[in-house]
């Protein structure tokens, strides 16, 4: 796990933050200036974040930023893995992997009853991944006429 402190691992997180923004798959963009200035200490002062780094020769090559929550339907925690990322150069070896089974480990560590994700519908290498490591879309009643759950989101003015 990422030592919030640690001015390697902040490099890291900005860095590899920024090329996920970049990222077709991200937003499309780099950071603004505004989450470069304040995405650390943001993360910092939340409680419930999570964040776990891989690095290849010294060089970071993924990330992923986690919250922990709870599933009111389970009474436990939970994780929710926010932003996952893995440097072109390095997909393909594990990485992405190797960061699921650290959130994994945490997970069990901590008692929690699930992982959450949010992934584009498009984004079809890392729904591959996503569902080989047993992620399924989130169906809540059996009767739901076989639809699945939707993630909405609105902007706060």
């Amino acid at each position: 796990m990422a030592d919030l402190s640690d001015a390697v691992h902040q490099d890291a997180i900005i860095a590899l933050m920024d090329a996920y923004s970049a990222d077709p798959m991200g937003d499309a963009k780099p950071l603004s200036d505004y989450a470069r200035t304040h995405l650390l200490s943001g993360l910092q002062e939340h409680p419930m974040t999570l964040v776990f780094l891989a690095f290849n020769d010294n060089k970071p090559c993924g990330i992923a930023t986690c919250f922990r929550g709870f599933s009111t339907f389970a009474a436990k925690p939970l994780i929710n893995i926010s932003d996952f990322y893995v440097d072109p150069t390095c997909r393909g070896s594990g990485i992405g992997r190797m960061l699921l089974d650290a959130i994994q480990n945490e997970a069990v560590r901590i008692g929690c009853c699930k992982l959450t994700l949010e992934v584009q519908e498009n984004n079809s290498r890392a729904r591959s991944i996503y569902s080989k490591f047993g992620f399924a879309q989130a169906v809540y009643a059996a009767d739901a006429n076989g639809g699945g759950s939707l993630y909405m989101t609105k902007p706060v003015p």
